[in-house]
């Protein structure tokens, strides 16, 4: 295990959800309210009809207030799609093993890393110390090498849905794309519900042998989306249930770039939250939109017939020339079978406490934070390419970009100047929501992952109150990360 050095991380450089659409309340590209309308009528996304029953991944809880795991990432012949393809795994399969933990519990991971390339991990959205063994994107696991995790969760840690991936700066994009994530589920509330599913959204390609496909310049530009969308691995899997079952689905989008505007018709719809926030009186809802990196929270209520989980499409926005109307486009997802008797109904479904404001909290100081793409040279290729950066910068690990007091509030605007949406994901350190587009949030919005529009800007409060330490904030198209669309930040 070594750190990333200067050289490799400009080289990387020069190389190359927040929003919850409830009825017509949500938030569309320029933060005003926004009305459903018809999908358009294009082609869906990931080809012929699976119907393959849904298989839920490995169960790996935590047991006298420790997780202990044997992660192996490595590239293997496994089932995708129905085909067996060569791709990459965790422990032999995808996604990997769901990790189920509670607050004040500690995760020890020892990650072997059999790729040909180098490795890390990040817990994606876990409140936890980025320093040494911790959630560090500073380390760098070589081919052939072992290294030690020990994540500490705090005793007031959030309930939620969470995930693992790697993270090591340019190689993120393709070792995601590759089949390595996995579900991290931090259990801390009690809902009655039927029975409890997770359902890791990705995407893929492959190639006529089955193998991983390259992708383009103009891919990475965009920010790639693949021909094959998965449910826990599988191409349009089938659910069943019973009616009047109630069942709680925890929903994570692992997609490299590919935004998912959720539906399932015919069914009730609650949302329970969006990555570690909560919502204190759980709302019906017809739509929820995930950023890549974003995850949902769901309560669903059975009703008989044969529905379909659908993403209904999300202009993201393109450049230029290259455009963008094909990406994010609409799909099925899976169908769910909704037969037989009807079932005992379950509790009712208590509200959560209400989550902490941080207007409330004095704020310590203010920030403006701006995506930027500019075009560039790059080295040995006489082509001119797109880097992406902050505030003009490409990333450079070596340079600290942001520096912030332990302990306090800040507030942050954050601008994308952009002809594309970005996602905007801080590690760490959680931040709620306040201003979308000049409006106010009214309610409480915790969010790791925030989308900022094409064009608009969102504004946020950020936590500083623990955890101090060196990491990052990036743009969650993982392929604008590894180009650069990165900065680090210390917290003293």
């Amino acid at each position: 295990m070594r750190p990333i050095t200067r050289r490799e991380a400009i080289g990387f450089g020069m190389l190359g959800g927040a929003g919850v659409l409830v009825g017509g309340l949500g938030l569309s590209r320029t933060g005003l309210p926004w009305i459903a309308s018809p999908a358009p009528a294009t082609e869906d996304v990931g080809g012929s009809a699976g119907g393959e029953s849904l298989v839920e991944p490995e169960v790996l809880r935590s047991q006298d207030g420790v997780l202990r795991v044997e992660l192996v990432a490595a590239q293997t012949v496994t089932s995708i799609a129905g085909r067996q393809a060569r791709v990459l795994t965790y422990n032999g399969t995808v996604p990997g093993p769901s990790w189920w933990v509670r607050p004040g519990d500690s995760i020890e991971v020892r990650l072997r890393n059999e790729l040909g390339t180098p490795t890390n991990l990040h817990t994606h959205g876990l409140a936890v110390s980025p320093q040494g063994n911790g959630d560090n994107p500073f380390v760098s696991i070589e081919p052939g090498q072992d290294f030690d995790y020990r994540f500490e969760l705090p005793a007031d840690h959030p309930p939620g849905v969470f995930w693992y991936h790697p993270h090591r700066h340019g190689t993120v994009a393709d070792q995601l794309f590759g089949g390595l994530y996995g579900a991290l589920i931090v259990d801390g509330d009690q809902v009655p519900v039927s029975r409890d599913r997770v359902l890791v959204i990705s995407d893929i390609s492959l190639t006529d042998d089955s193998q991983i496909a390259p992708v383009s310049d103009q891919e990475v530009m965009l920010g790639r989306e693949g021909e094959l969308v998965l449910v826990n691995g599988q191409h349009q899997p089938q659910l069943t249930a019973r009616p009047g079952q109630r069942e709680r689905w925890r929903v994570i989008n692992a997609c490299t770039s590919r935004y998912l505007r959720l539906a399932l018709g015919g069914q009730r719809l609650e949302l329970l939250g969006i990555d570690g926030g909560r919502e204190t009186a759980h709302r019906e809802v017809q739509e929820v939109l995930l950023a890549p990196g974003n995850r949902a929270d769901l309560l669903v209520t059975m009703r008989g017939g044969i529905s379909e989980l659908r993403t209904l499409g999300h202009d993201r926005g393109g450049m230029g020339m290259m455009g963008g109307a094909e990406l994010s486009g609409p799909g099925t997802l899976a169908t769910l079978a909704v037969t037989g008797d009807e079932a005992a109904a379950p509790g009712v479904a208590p509200d959560l406490p209400a989550v902490p404001d941080l207007r409330d909290r004095p704020i310590a100081g203010q920030r403006e934070i701006t995506f930027t793409m500019t075009m560039g040279t790059m080295m040995g290729a006489g082509r001119n390419m797109m880097e992406f950066g902050f505030d003009g910068r490409v990333f450079d690990a070596t340079r600290t970009d942001q520096q912030v007091s332990v302990g306090t509030v800040e507030e942050w605007l954050i601008s994308n100047p952009t002809p594309m949406d970005h996602p905007f994901h801080l590690h760490v350190w959680p931040m709620q929501l306040i201003e979308a587009a000049g409006q106010e949030i009214g309610e409480p919005t915790r969010r790791d992952v925030v989308n900022v529009p094409a064009r608009s800007r969102v504004r946020v409060l950020v936590d500083f109150t623990s955890h101090p330490g060196r990491s990052v904030y990036h743009c969650h198209i993982l392929d604008h990360e590894d180009a650069g669309m990165m900065a680090s930040i210390e917290v003293v």
